[in-house]
């Protein structure tokens, strides 16, 4: 599948996802046909300024926030949607969708 094709795919999928809940970045790219948890983190981290895209509900494999330059605001974007985190930094599995 050509790379826009699957940026698309990944893009679509991420506007899909409910306030107030998570997805992962593999759960993400099992929903594509051909992206890696490793493709849609990249594809998330390219996105522009003002694109719309919830990317901030996309979380790791350990439904953590993935330590990089945004990561103090995509605490905060969860938590102004109710999302909590235990004292280890995790979210709730019971968060995740779909």
């Amino acid at each position: 599948m050509p790379r826009n094709e699957l940026l698309e795919q990944i893009y679509t999928i991420v506007s899909r996802i409910p306030e107030g809940r998570v997805t992962t970045y593999g759960r993400v790219a099992k929903m594509t046909d051909g992206a890696t948890a490793r493709m849609v983190g990249r594809a998330m981290a390219q996105l522009p300024g003002e694109h719309g895209l919830p990317w901030h509900r996309v979380v790791n494999a350990s439904l953590k926030v993935t330590e990089h330059g945004g990561a103090v605001r995509q605490r905060e974007q969860l938590r102004a949607e109710g999302v909590a985190f235990d004292a280890r930094g995790r979210i709730n599995r019971e968060l995740l969708w779909p």
